[in-house]
Parts: C-alpha cells; sequence; structure tokens
C-alpha cells in the first residue's frame, strides 16, 4: 500500500465492480431478485463516487445533499419494502448510513471525510457494529456446503446464483466498514 490514496482507489473499484455486477443480476426472470438487485446497484455505485479521493475530485457541496436526497428516498423504499421481506432491513440500514455520512461529509469542512472528524461518534460506531456483524455473518455464509452424490449448483443462469449476490452484498459490506472508519 502506498498511503490512503490507494486503499480509496481500492475501495473506489471494488464498490463499482459490485455496483455493475449488481446491473447484470437485474437481468434475473425472479422480480424480488431484479429489485433488490438494483438496490444494490445504486449502493454500489453510490459508495464508488463517495469514495473518491478528495485529491482528485472534490465534490461542490450541493453533491452531498444530493447524495443525503437519493439514498433518504432508497431508506423510504426499503422501508417499505421490509414489509414484505425482512431482508430489505439490511437494505433500510445501508441507505440509512450512507444518508449519514452524506450528511456527515456536507458539514465537515472541506466536504470530505477523513480531513475532520465528522458524524457522531456513537451513530459511527452503532453502524460500524452493526456492519462488522453483517460481514462476519455474510462471510461465514459463503462457506461451501457439502452437497449429496452427484448433487452441484442448480442450473440456473449465473445472475440468478445467490453465493455470487452474496459475495456481492460481502464486498458492500466491507466497503461500508472501510468507509465508516474513515468518518
Amino acid at each position: 500500500m502506498h498511503g490512503p490514496g490507494s486503499a480509496a482507489w481500492l475501495l473506489v473499484a471494488l464498490c463499482a465492480a459490485t455496483g455493475a455486477y449488481c446491473l447484470l443480476r437485474m437481468r434475473s426472470g425472479v422480480e424480488e431478485q431484479r429489485r433488490t438487485a438494483g438496490g444494490e446497484a445504486l449502493m454500489g455505485f453510490g459508495m464508488a463516487l463517495m469514495a473518491i479521493p478528495a485529491a482528485v475530485v472534490t465534490p461542490p457541496p450541493a453533491a452531498w445533499a444530493v447524495y443525503a436526497v437519493v439514498f433518504g428516498a432508497a431508506a423510504l423504499r426499503a422501508l417499505w419494502a421490509a414489509r414484505s421481506s425482512a431482508h430489505h432491513l439490511h437494505h433500510l440500514v445501508g441507505a440509512f448510513a450512507m444518508t449519514y455520512m452524506a450528511v456527515a461529509m456536507a458539514a465537515a469542512p472541506g466536504g470530505h471525510a477523513g480531513h475532520a472528524a465528522a458524524g457522531a461518534p456513537l451513530v459511527t460506531g452503532l453502524l460500524l457494529l452493526y456492519f462488522a456483524g453483517y460481514v462476519l455473518w455474510s462471510g461465514a455464509r459463503l462457506v461451501p456446503v457439502a452437497t449429496a452424490a452427484g448433487g452441484g449448483p442448480p442450473s440456473t443462469g449465473w445472475g440468478d446464483r445467490p453465493e455470487l449476490a452474496r459475495a456481492c452484498r460481502l464486498s458492500m459490506g466491507i466497503g461500508m466498514v472501510a468507509m465508516l472508519l474513515t468518518m
């Protein structure tokens, strides 16, 4: 590693690649998977934009307000969707975390986290605990399970494979931990 700039670019690459994969997952034949993948693509690309080093691009202060509005709307959508599926509660926490970080960055001198202490330490700590726990939990779910003789993965399209969706969520969770640590 050559310092924080390299780590930031790795985070940008991870989040952008995750967002791109989630866009591809939107081609699924299952409506719920398409909807979930769309929300996750928004999160991946939003995280990639927010992680761009300030030395390269310093967004105008209004950009953080736009991020806050977009992710606030995503949080409301996730809250509405949580009525039918508990999985959307995770999306709600993620969208809230993105809104929280956008507001904190807008309030920070210089408009970028990492240059000044931003955000409420209690909220940041709670979000860090949640996402660290989520990373451990989702990472453990990726451990392969022994299948019966002759059994293998089902013959579904690669966009409908649950282990790839879990890996996508794991990488976004890792990215969220990294972003919260810089606050």
